[in-house]
């Protein structure tokens, strides 16, 4: 699957030390995944255009101001322990159906704001998940505000619903395949080995894999038991912070090499932004 330089520049820069990355870090970077010069170069013009990056200096870059809020609420994967707490049996509810669906830009930000958040579709404009977070619906209410800030989106707790609706609400995630993802993906990390490879293969094969395992880290949906196995989800959690440790190493020697680096303080290059897609 083809990597977007757009995305690969974001993920470069959330690991740089200090906060910023040089335009010839990102087009190493992006060389060694298959991406032309021109191609990066252009992508960070857009970048820079759209807000998601700003230039602090010739030829370097910090996040702008579209990417921070997105940014700073999907670095919450690293924390050892997830936000989760024991299930009342209770849901949070969203209710979305006033807004319109013609803006694509809008409702775009709006499903991914959802996906993050473990948001499931109930009901056309109504959107369920366990009220199993850490902070309740208060605190899932202030991330949808800034994830999706002027929405006016309705935020409550649901209980009591009559069984053939809690029946339904709860088979919105299938959790035996999130169970199976949890431990293929988990094996796959754990059974990686770069001994045997050069630093460029190492640094290509590390930043494919990851990205996909965080992916799935970034938007799981933290559900409870027993509509998901919590134990093997744990050890996927840990396995993908072990993988994202020995990534910074590799990456770390790899843009050691490129003149004028800007090394990384920690192997962030998996981490999927959606902000550019």
């Amino acid at each position: 699957m083809a990597i977007a330089p757009r995305r690969l520049i974001l993920n470069l820069l959330l690991g740089a030390e200090g906060g910023t990355l040089s335009a010839r870090n990102a087009i190493a970077a992006c060389a060694l995944l298959g991406i032309r010069d021109s191609s990066t170069r252009v992508a960070l013009a857009r970048l820079t255009a759209g807000g998601f990056l700003l230039a602090t200096a010739r030829g370097s870059y910090t996040l702008g101001p579209a990417a921070q809020v997105l940014a700073t609420d999907v670095s919450a994967w690293r924390d050892p322990a997830p936000p989760v707490r024991d299930w009342s049996g209770d849901w949070i509810a969203v209710h979305a159906g006033a807004l319109g669906r013609s803006d694509r830009v809008a409702l775009r930000a709006r499903e991914r704001a959802f996906a993050l958040l473990g948001l499931a579709e109930f009901e056309r404009g109504l959107y369920l998940r366990p009220d199993n977070l850490v902070g309740g619906v208060g605190t899932l209410r202030e991330r949808l505000v800034r994830l999706v800030p002027g929405a006016g989106l309705s935020v409550f707790v649901a209980r009591g619903l009559d069984p053939g609706r809690d029946a339904a609400a709860r088979a919105l995630w299938d959790g035996t395949a999130l169970n199976e993802r949890y431990r293929t993906q988990a094996r796959t990390l754990n059974n990686w080995d770069a001994s045997r490879l050069s630093v460029e293969t190492a640094a290509r094969e590390v930043f494919v894999i990851g990205n996909q395992a965080i992916h799935e880290r970034v938007f799981d949906p933290l559900l409870p038991a027993p509509l998901v196995d919590t134990d093997a989800r744990d050890a996927f959690f840990a396995a993908v912070r072990r993988f994202d440790a020995a990534g910074h190493a590799i990456w770390k020697t790899f843009l050691s090499g490129v003149h004028d680096c800007t090394p990384l303080s920690r192997s962030r290059l998996a981490l999927t932004l959606e902000t550019s897609s």
